[in-house]
C-alpha cells in the first residue's frame, strides 16, 4: 500500500517545505520536491500543511467507568479529528487503574477500538488515595508509561516521598496535579477580583504552587523524574525555572485553556469555563505564554475531560470541573496566539508533536525517513466552527462552542492508516 501526498507544504527541520511525501509500509519513505512513482493513493494537499501527529501525554477517556461521557473508540476518534495521533489515559477511571488487570483491560480496548495510539498511565497510590504505592513496577512491565493520581493530589508529604523513591528505582515518570487542599477548599474560579465580583469562592494560586514546591524538593531527594501537570501561575513557573537550572529532571506541562483563556472568562457563569487548575488573571496567562516561548514549559497538553450535558447544566458551584480539549487544541492556539504572533508556529508544533514525545520516551513527533507515518494535514487558510452536531466527543462541554477559528484538519494518519478525514 502506497500513499503520496502532493502539493503540500511539509513540516521539515521546523520549517514548511514544499515538497512530496510518500508513505510506503506504514512508514515515510521519500520525501523530494517531486515523486513520480506509482501510488494506490495519491492526495492533493494543496493549500495545506503536513505536520507530525500530535500527540497528548494528558488526556482523560473515561474508560471504564464513565463511559456515557467518553470511551476509548469515542475519545481516538475525536483525538484524531484534532490531528493527534498518540495520547496517555490518565488512570482517575472506575476502577482506577492501579493494577496490572486494569492496564491490560484498556489495552485490549484500544486495540480493537482505537483510532489513535493510546498509552497508559497508571496510578501513582492504590485507588489515588495517597495512602499506599500502587503496584508499580507490575504495572511498568505491562507497558505503563507514567504514573500519576491526576484528578486527585497525595496530601501527605511522606507518602509522596516513598512513591517518588519507589518510581526512581523503576525510571518510571511521576506526573503531578499540584493542589493543595486545604488552601484549595471549596474553591470553585481563581482567587481575585472575579471571584469577589460575582460572589464564587476562590483557589489561590499558593494552592499550586506550595505542592510544586513540595515535590520538586521530594523530588530531588528521591532522584525521581517529575512532571508537573497543567501549570498555571506565574510563581509556579518560577519554581520550575529555578529546579531546571540546578539540572533537575524536572519537566511541566500547560493546557491551551491557560494559554488563552484568563478568569473573567468566567464572568456570565458558564461552567464549560470551570476546571482545575482554574483559569487565572492576565499576568498569569502572559508568563504561561512567555515561558512557552522560552523553552521552561515543555509541551502542550489538552487535560481532555469530557462531561456529559446534564453534569455541566448546573449551577456552577455544583457542576464539575473539566472541559474537552482534542478537537479545539491546534486551532484555539493557531487563531489566538500564532496568528497574532505572540509565539511561531513552530513552537507550536513542537510543543504538541516531538516535545511530550521526549519527555515521555514516545515513539513519533517527528516527520522523518523511515520514521512511522503519523501525519496530521491542516489547511491554515481554511476555518473550523465547534457545534455540538460536529464534535465527535460523546461530550461537548468546552468555552468554544459555536464558535469559528483558524485552520482546519483535512487528513489524520496512524502508520499511514487514514484515521480522520474531512468532510
Amino acid at each position: 500500500m502506497k500513499t503520496i501526498i502532493k502539493n503540500a507544504k511539509i513540516y521539515l527541520d521546523n520549517a514548511l517545505q514544499a515538497q512530496e511525501l510518500l508513505i510506503e509500509n506504514k512508514r515515510i519513505s521519500k520525501i523530494a520536491p517531486q515523486i513520480t512513482e506509482k501510488a494506490d493513493t495519491v492526495i492533493d494537499a494543496a493549500g495545506a500543511c503536513v505536520f507530525p501527529g500530535f500527540i497528548d501525554i494528558h488526556a482523560h477517556l473515561r474508560d471504564p467507568g464513565h463511559t456515557y461521557k467518553e470511551d476509548i473508540q469515542s475519545g481516538t476518534k475525536s483525538a484524531a479529528k484534532g490531528g493527534f495521533t498518540s495520547i496517555c489515559a490518565m488512570p482517575n477511571t472506575n476502577p482506577v487503574t492501579d493494577n496490572i488487570a486494569s492496564v491490560e483491560y484498556i489495552q485490549l480496548r484500544a486495540k480493537e477500538f482505537s483510532i489513535a495510539r493510546v498509552y497508559v498511565i497508571g496510578a501513582l497510590t492504590k485507588q489515588s488515595k495517597g495512602e499506599e504505592i500502587s503496584e508499580m513496577a507490575t504495572m511498568k512491565s505491562g507497558g505503563i508509561v507514567a504514573v500519576s493520581d491526576d484528578g486527585y493530589c497525595v496530601q501527605n508529604a511522606r507518602i509522596m516521598l516513598s512513591c517518588l523513591r519507589y518510581a526512581a528505582n523503576f525510571d518510571i515518570p511521576v506526573i503531578i496535579h499540584p493542589e493543595d487542599y486545604a488552601l484549595a477548599g471549596r474553591g470553585q474560579i481563581s482567587s481575585g477580583k472575579v471571584a469577589t465580583r460575582i460572589g464564587l469562592s476562590g483557589i489561590p494560586g499558593l494552592a499550586e504552587e506550595v505542592i510544586i514546591a513540595r515535590d520538586i524538593m521530594l523530588a530531588e531527594s528521591a532522584g525521581a523524574r517529575l512532571h508537573i501537570a497543567h501549570i498555571s501561575t506565574a510563581r509556579s513557573l518560577e519554581l520550575v525555572r529555578q529546579a531546571k537550572e540546578r539540572g533537575l529532571p524536572v519537566t511541566c506541562e500547560v493546557t491551551p485553556h491557560h494559554l488563552v483563556l484568563t478568569d473573567e472568562a468566567c464572568l456570565g457563569f458558564d461552567t464549560n469555563t470551570k476546571m482545575k487548575p482554574p483559569l487565572r488573571n492576565e499576568a498569569d496567562r502572559l508568563a504561561c505564554v512567555q515561558a512557552l516561548n522560552e523553552g521552561l514549559i515543555d509541551c502542550i497538553a489538552t487535560d481532555h475531560a469530557p462531561h456529559a450535558d446534564f453534569e455541566k447544566e448546573r449551577e456552577f458551584d455544583q457542576a464539575p470541573f473539566g472541559i474537552i480539549g482534542f478537537e479545539t487544541a491546534f486551532a484555539v492556539l493557531y487563531d489566538n496566539l500564532v496568528k497574532s504572533k505572540a509565539i511561531s508556529l513552530s513552537t507550536l508544533v513542537n510543543k504538541l508533536s516531538c516535545e511530550p514525545a521526549r519527555i515521555l520516551d514516545l515513539p513519533g513527533g517527528e516527520i522523518k525517513l523511515g520514521a512511522k507515518a503519523d501525519l496530521t494535514i491542516i489547511d491554515l487558510n481554511q476555518s473550523t466552527t465547534f457545534s455540538k452536531e460536529n464534535i465527535l466527543s460523546k461530550s461537548k462541554n468546552t468555552p468554544w462552542l459555536d464558535q469559528t477559528l483558524a485552520s482546519r484538519v483535512k487528513y489524520t494518519f496512524k502508520s499511514g492508516m487514514i484515521t480522520y478525514q474531512d468532510s
